[in-house]
C-alpha cells in the first residue's frame, strides 16, 4: 500500500468509527436521517457495529499494509453506502442529510475502495 492510500484509509477508518461513537446517542442530524428512510429505531444499534466493526476492518488493512484486506472492507463501506442511497431515494429523504453526509461518505469510500481494489490488483 502505498502512503498516500494508508492515509485515506484511515481517514475512513476514522470517520466511521467518530460516526459509530456518536450515534451511541444520535445527535438530530442522525436521528433525522434514520427517521426520515423509516430505519426501524429497535435496528439503529446494529448500525452502529457495522460501523464499528468496518472501522476495525480498514485499520487491521492498513496496519499490515494489506491492499486486499483494505479493499475489501472498503468495497463493503461503500456497498453500505449505495444502500443508504436507495434508502434515502426510496424514502423521498433528499435533503441535506441525503447530498452532505450520504452522498459525502459514499464519495469518501468510493475513493478510498478504488485506490485500495487497484493497488490489490497489482
Amino acid at each position: 500500500m502505498t502512503a498516500a492510500s494508508i492515509v485515506l484509509t484511515y481517514v475512513l477508518a476514522l470517520v466511521l468509527a467518530g460516526d459509530a461513537l456518536l450515534s451511541l446517542r444520535p445527535p438530530a442530524f442522525i436521528s433525522r436521517c434514520l427517521s426520515g428512510v423509516n430505519f426501524p429505531r429497535d435496528w439503529w444499534w446494529a448500525l452502529i457495529g457495522i460501523k464499528a466493526l468496518a472501522a476495525l476492518g480498514l485499520v487491521a488493512g492498513a496496519l499490515r499494509h494489506d491492499p486486499s484486506v483494505a479493499a475489501t472492507v472498503s468495497l463493503g463501506v461503500l456497498g453500505y453506502f449505495l444502500f443508504a442511497i436507495a434508502a434515502h431515494v426510496r424514502a423521498r429523504f433528499l435533503g441535506s442529510e441525503f447530498w452532505l453526509n450520504c452522498l459525502g461518505m459514499t464519495a469518501l469510500s468510493a475513493l478510498v475502495a478504488g485506490i485500495n481494489v487497484a493497488q490489490a490488483m497489482g
